[in-house]
Order: C-alpha cells, then structure tokens, then sequence
C-alpha cells in the first residue's frame, strides 16, 4: 500500500496561527510535533518509500525543513491550486507509473488521531478490501456530537467482515447539516463523520476519473506520457493548471453509484482539528476545561482555549467562558468558540487589505 499525505491546504478557520504562509499543518496545535509531523509518524508502519506527499510549490521548502530525511523524490509538488480532485488524480497518475495494481491511501495532514493502533489496523482492512472488491474505500468514524461543520455519511447493511472489522454499504453523503439535522443523524445511528480518509487500487481511481471527469483525465494522461521527456515540465504547467477546480467528493463520490463505494467504521479518536472550538474538544476532558498555552490568570473563567506565543506576555480573564483568545506577534483574535467557523469571514476581509495573512 502506498499513502499520499495531502499537505497543500490553508486552514483558514484556525487564523491568526494558520496563515497562507504557514498553514495548520505546519503548525504545533496539538502537540509537540507539527501536524505533518505527527501524520507521517503514524504512517509509519509503511515502508518510507511508499509514503508521499503532495503539497504546493509555496511549500516545499517548510516540508523539507520539517523533514529533512524524508525522500525529495517522494514529495508529489502541484504546480497550481487545484483543488482535491486534480491534486488526489496527479498522484494516482504518478504512482501508477511505478505500480499500477497497487492500492493507495489518501491521508490528511492537518488531521489528527489518537489510537494509532486501531488506524492502521482499519487501513490495512481497507486495503484487503480495495482489493476483493475493486471498489471505493472511506474510513469513517462515530459521531461523537452533532456537528455542523463536517460532512455526513449514511451507512447501511453490512456486508463483509475482514480481520474482525464491519464492512458497510454506503448510502449517501450530507455535507454540513443544521444543528437539528444533526441531532436526527445521531439518534438515527444510520451516520458517520466523513473524514476523506479514502483507500483505493490506483487503477481503479483512474477510471472513476475517466468516467466521471474526463477532461482532467485525459490531461493527466498528457502528463504522463511527457514524463521522462523533455516536453515533461511546460506539459505539467500547462495541463494541471488548466484542469478543473474541484473536489474529490463533488468529481468523483457523488457521481459513482452507492455500490460502488464500501465503509469501514472506526472510532479512533478522529479530529479535523477545522476550529479553535475542535482544538477545545480534542484537548479538554470536559467542556468546563480551559486550554492554555500561555501565562495565564484567571477569575471565574472556563472552556476557553486562550494562547499567546509571547512567552513574556500575561493573559488576564474574568468572567470569560467558552472563548478563544488567541494572540500572535501581530494579531489577535477574540471570539466565542462557538462562532469560530466565523472566523473564515475574518481572513476574506482581510483578503481585501491584502494584511495579516
């Protein structure tokens, strides 16, 4: 099995840390480790030739710096912002010219888990699984809470038991319900979170593609005849930049049929790590728990996550509950936990003063 570890993103929603610059997988949210750090120790059950990264050109260099010992030649680079589609179809297209039959597994880098254990068992089940039955995989785990900023996945039947691990049929995807939908999903028990932890043979991704995306199909397909060549480079610049912008779910998932496409439920303690109130969540024990990364006094103050990367600073609360305060050299952000989604808002504004990004 081959990983390609997506690490060309902006975490928009987790600003002023998350910059375009220096993005959440580039930064310690959780840990003592990067995000892209922790990602590739936990595949690392792999061997490291078989682990990739596709990124953008702006951040090759951070990924070396973080990384100096993993291979240049394994770092998958998108000439454009393409979107998940064409980035998640480039390297299909670049591993099935070294092993075409092969299953690859799409891993996230600004993700986070917790039982590293039970996540590689469910991948290598994936895998078994890509293999039986030539079809679409997702891992996919329990809804803890009724989340409104992930995408939904409706569950059926089972069909198969591989290694001890439920296979599920899949029914359909809701992206970003309301808060009573939600509710519904959880009661129902027919619903997981979607976390686009996808597993699939290389060639059996390609021909989703030049079924359900044809275009950028045939446009990786120019690429790859130019490899080796010395038409290689302007190809590549040419042809990626001028393929659609789109998603992975809404080019290829949403189009195959539902048989296509098997589940493998896990509960491995599985975060987008998307807000400041999921970086509460995956760091608190109870709602009621601050989170503090700074020198911190307080009054009556609770379920805030309150941080400052000046180590000379004091940070004073009273009264403060449920907020994130989250200071940087040159900014700082104050909003209710509940409303860090917003925060999105606040780098489109800032877009247009073209500061503090």
């Amino acid at each position: 099995m081959k990983a390609v570890i997506l690490a060309g993103g902006v975490g928009t929603r987790l600003w002023p840390v998350s910059r375009i610059k220096s993005p959440k997988q580039f930064q310690k949210l959780t840990g003592n480790k990067t995000m892209l750090q922790e990602t590739l120790k936990r595949v690392s059950f792999l061997k490291k030739k078989d682990i990739y990264i596709a990124t953008n050109k702006e951040f090759v260099s951070e990924i070396r710096k973080e990384l100096p010992k993993f291979p240049r030649k394994n770092i998958i680079v998108e000439p454009a912002l393409r979107d998940t589609a064409t980035c998640i179809g480039y390297a299909a297209m670049i591993l099935s010219t070294k092993s075409p039959d092969d299953v690859m597994a799409v891993i996230y880098a600004d993700h986070t888990v917790k039982d590293s254990k039970q996540f590689k068992n469910k991948l290598k089940t994936a895998e078994k699984t890509a293999k039986k039955y030539n079809s679409l995989n997702i891992v996919e785990v329990k809804a803890r809470f009724p989340n409104v900023n992930l995408g939904w996945v409706k569950v059926g039947k089972k069909i198969d038991k591989i290694d001890g691990n439920e296979i599920l049929e899949f029914k359909k995807f809701t992206e970003k319900p309301d808060l009573n939908k939600a509710k519904a999903f959880i009661k129902s028990g027919d619903y997981l979170w979607n976390t686009g932890m996808y597993v699939w043979k290389i060639s059996t991704i390609l021909d989703k593609y030049k079924q359900h995306l044809p275009d950028t199909y045939n446009k990786l397909m120019k690429i790859k005849s130019s490899i080796g060549t010395k038409k290689e480079k302007p190809t590549i610049e040419k042809e990626y930049s001028s393929c659609q912008k789109i998603s992975i779910d809404y080019a290829i998932m949403e189009k195959v049929k539902p048989s296509e496409v098997k589940i493998i439920p896990a509960d491995f303690g599985w975060s987008d790590v998307g807000t400041w109130e999921s970086i509460h969540d995956e760091l608190s024990k109870t709602k009621s728990d601050n989170i503090i990364f700074a020198k911190h006094l307080n009054i009556d103050t609770k379920g805030n996550v309150i941080r400052t990367y000046n180590p000379k600073k004091i940070i004073a609360t009273i009264g403060l509950e449920n907020f994130a305060v989250i200071d940087t050299e040159d900014a700082l952000l104050v909003c209710p936990l509940s409303r860090s989604q917003d925060v999105k808002k606040i780098v489109e504004m800032l877009k247009e003063s073209k500061k503090y990004l």
